[in-house]
């Protein structure tokens, strides 16, 4: 019998973690995915914090290449310094 395979058997490990033992800004950013992917939207949260304003800030940049607006580099900046912000702030809570 063929046991089906899941989205979690291909995740990349962490190479940072796997080196120096400590996690980095982007662990856990795959296993959100898979959590979106399900449908488990408040695990996706709080498996990765910024997975929402990610997928924001993505949508933006490829809506962006098709379509010009008026303050676009300060949508990008005021995203991009968001996610920042979001995944530093939750980085060092999950660290201490």
């Amino acid at each position: 019998m063929h046991t089906p395979t899941k989205f979690e058997d291909f995740m990349l490990p962490c190479l940072n973690k796997r080196l120096f033992g400590i996690e980095c800004p982007g662990c856990g950013i795959q296993r959100s995915i898979a959590h979106l992917l399900k449908g488990e939207f408040v695990e996706a949260f709080h498996m990765y914090p910024a997975i929402y304003t990610l997928i924001i800030l993505s949508i933006f940049l490829v809506v962006n290449l098709f379509v010009e607006f008026k303050f676009q580099n300060i949508i990008k900046f005021s995203l991009i310094i968001l996610n920042v912000l979001i995944i530093l702030v939750s980085y060092f809570i999950k660290i201490f």
